[in-house]
């Protein structure tokens, strides 16, 4: 854990206390219907315009960081959704539906910034264990957010969530401008490049085949992910299990990611990242395909721990990975196009998971199951015989051949 650089624990420490306070998304829905009053079917539309303004921000946000620095868009990040998450309350009903996407927006902008900046401070060899500190911070902040955020929105109201969402990104802002410096300011780390002088994103990309089978993997591994948060709870209740014990299964899956998640980081962190990757990605297909064993606790529970050690395994090693293929110039690019993916389930998993359940519900797990264990087998097939052999911690990549057209990988 020493090679991680002092700027991530920093950055890290914000996120915590962020998080904490970021969960007006988890109870948008109920706000929604609730105070405001509007129907099932508008509360709906406006949740999905707002998830869909998320994913957008992850996919856009690396963009501006590569123009205008991801130090720099982190910070604009942070405090315009701060702006617009503190003023929720005091927006009328119709004005929602450009404030939350916007917020969410901005917010996704922030995500891809901060993961930027994380790759471009640490250098090749120890992105694996910085990525897995700031997924603990992100993940004990979540843990506790939820219970606290359940608490004020019942004894005092659903306004408070965002008011403290907002300050909170307002917070993460003043933290980060006053602790956290530039990567130029921090040894080792990369300084922003030109893309112009170099070429573009999907230049780079063309010269690593391996990325460009990863992020359709994720995509779709993301989708499969998720159903744990919509028909998973719907396939409990069918078969008579409460919300009692879909939250004792939430915590079984916080619970071991806070355990596990950095010990594997540093343990593995010499192995093939790919691999790694690829073996998550079949963990998780194992977990839904334990579901056809029965609808029961002791499935769900074997469905869970085997969801939470494949995504221990491949999310944080996929972050890592794909900061290390990317050149200098498309460094934030390369991380928006990762966060994105990652994220691509919170649109598509519950319309494409509720619509199958609906019509065959026994089609949905066997379905999850094949498609995670082909995503899997593709990151797998990319990886390649050579991928046995990982390069350690610190030593730099070895020179390849390259014609006119590629770009070297920095």
């Amino acid at each position: 854990m020493r090679e991680v650089p002092r700027p991530v624990w920093l950055l890290a420490c914000g996120t915590f206390v962020n998080m904490v306070v970021s969960v007006s998304f988890a109870f948008t829905f109920l706000y929604l219907t609730g105070p405001r009053g509007l129907d099932a079917g508008a509360a709906g539309v406006l949740s999905g315009i707002a998830g869909t303004g998320l994913v957008a921000g992850n996919f856009t946000g690396g963009w501006y960081g590569d123009r205008f620095g991801h130090h720099r868009v982190l910070l604009a990040a942070a405090a315009a959704s701060g702006l617009l998450l503190a003023a929720v309350p005091l927006l009328p009903t119709a004005a929602l539906f450009a404030a939350l996407p916007t917020a969410q927006y901005v917010s996704g902008v922030q995500r891809a910034a901060a993961s930027a900046l994380v790759a471009a401070v640490v250098p090749e060899g120890a992105r694996r264990q910085a990525f897995a500190v700031m997924r603990a911070a992100s993940n004990g902040g979540f843990t506790l957010g939820p219970l606290l955020g359940a608490l004020v929105a019942t004894r005092f109201s659903y306004d408070w969530l965002y008011l403290a969402e907002g300050l909170g990104s307002l917070g993460l802002a003043l933290w980060t401008a006053r602790v956290v410096p530039p990567p130029s300011a921090v040894p080792g780390g990369r300084p922003r490049a030109h893309a112009e002088r170099r070429g573009g994103v999907w230049a780079a990309l063309r010269t690593r085949p391996a990325v460009l089978v990863l992020l359709p993997a994720i995509v779709v591994i993301d989708v499969v992910y998720r159903q744990q948060y919509s028909t998973f709870p719907v396939f409990l209740a069918d078969h008579g299990m409460d919300a009692r014990v879909y939250g004792a299964l939430l915590a079984v899956n916080g619970g071991l990611l806070l355990c596990l998640e950095l010990p594997v980081a540093l343990t593995l962190r010499r192995r093939s990242p790919l691999r790694i990757v690829g073996t998550g990605l079949l963990l998780v297909a194992a977990g839904y395909a334990a579901l056809l064993l029965g609808a029961g606790v002791g499935t769900a529970v074997v469905m869970m721990a085997a969801l939470t050690l494949g995504e221990a395994l491949y999310k944080t090693t996929a972050t890592a990975y794909v900061a290390d293929q990317a050149p200098e110039h498309v460094l934030g690019r390369f991380q928006s196009l990762y966060a994105g993916a990652s994220i691509s389930g919170v649109v598509l998993a519950a319309p494409l998971g509720g619509a199958v359940y609906e019509a065959a519900p026994g089609v949905l797990w066997p379905l999850c199951a094949g498609l995670g264990a082909m995503a899997g087998c593709a990151v797998l097939l990319a990886a390649g015989p050579r991928a046995f052999r990982a390069r350690p911690p610190g030593t730099p990549p070895q020179p390849r051949k390259a014609g006119p057209s590629r770009v070297s990988t920095s």
